[in-house]
């Protein structure tokens, strides 16, 4: 049995805090230890979704020498490279839940619709948590193949949602001319009562003739980054998460700050990086409009300039 599997499931390679309902509990009603704002709360200005008109004519005709990214929202992103069209994550719901009626809800629409996208060959999906698994938007993505980590081919296919492509960290598999791996992350999973930890999460290095992409997925920092630069690295542009971290009490184990996303974007030894996984739904306790600016601070201080790691627009297409 390798290192990360259990009899019942997975586990992570770093010993990490388990946080049950009480931890919840005390994390709802503020009793945690108080904390430093990343940023003064006076420079944190109310949020506005930042919107930008996805570039058609790019999106339709990509160049075969680049990687070309469309920001859908949080972890969805529309990947083109070598003639292939990827998503990651793809959540297009309105809800990040497993009732339509409750549940965090989207405060910023989609930069791409469903029927604006092009044909689909591939989905990169990190883990199984409502923010980046839906099943509405799986299901209306018919065609194309699912690259999943262990433990979640029977959710797919059960629904009639496939092929499923299942890996293990550190297997790859053909996608067309390009290679794509399965990467560890420091993460957890479950879609309700009685299943935490059943399938494993991920990240993806998807390895083409332009360069590499790394997406991240869903992760707390952990010494595996420097493993997968030294192994699959440089990486010609990663996409690391930027939000989701307060309170650092609780989401320290599982959501990099931002301090933590440069860390990251060294140690895969990536020449340009994009932050995700904030500015589309209110999962945590950080203001909306906080990770950009935390994300400039910890660049500057670790003297990452600023074009090497940034944010774009919902919508924006960027071609590296």
């Amino acid at each position: 049995m390798t290192e990360h599997h259990t009899v019942k499931g997975f586990r992570n390679l770093q010993r990490t805090p388990r946080h049950g309902w009480s931890s919840l509990l005390r994390w709802v009603l503020g009793l945690g230890p108080e904390e430093t704002p990343a940023v003064e709360p006076e420079a944190v200005p109310a949020y506005r979704p930042d919107y930008a008109t996805p570039d058609r004519a790019l999106i339709n005709d990509p160049p075969n020498d680049a990687v070309t990214v469309t920001w859908v929202g949080h972890a969805t992103f529309l990947v083109q490279v070598q003639g292939l069209n990827l998503l990651t994550d793809p959540v297009f719901s309105e809800r990040c839940s497993p009732v339509a009626f409750a549940g965090p809800r989207r405060v910023a629409r989609p930069g791409l619709a469903l029927e604006e996208l092009p044909r689909i060959d591939a989905v990169l999906l990190s883990h199984n948590h409502y923010d980046h698994l839906d099943l509405a938007s799986v299901r209306a993505l018919k065609g194309a193949r699912f690259f999943v980590p262990l433990g979640h081919r029977d959710w797919f296919e059960t629904r009639g949602v496939g092929p499923v492509t299942e890996m293990d960290w550190w297997q790859s598999a053909a996608l067309g001319e390009a290679r794509v791996h399965c990467v560890p992350a420091q993460h957890f999973s479950g879609r309700g009562f009685g299943d935490r930890n059943r399938s494993l999460w991920s990240g993806w290095v998807v390895d083409a003739a332009p360069g590499k992409l790394y997406f991240a997925g869903d992760t707390g920092y952990a010494p595996l980054f420097s493993e997968i630069g030294a192994r699959l690295g440089p990486m010609r542009l990663a996409l690391i998460p930027i939000g989701a971290y307060r309170p650092r009490w609780f989401m320290h184990p599982m959501h990099v700050d931002a301090a933590e996303a440069v860390r990251i974007h060294r140690d895969v030894r990536a020449q340009r990086s994009i932050g995700m996984h904030w500015g589309t739904f209110k999962l945590t306790s950080e203001p909306l409009a906080e990770p950009p600016l935390y994300l400039a601070r910890a660049r500057d201080e670790a003297g990452v300039a600023p074009e090497e790691f940034h944010v774009v627009k919902i919508g924006e297409t960027v071609s590296i």
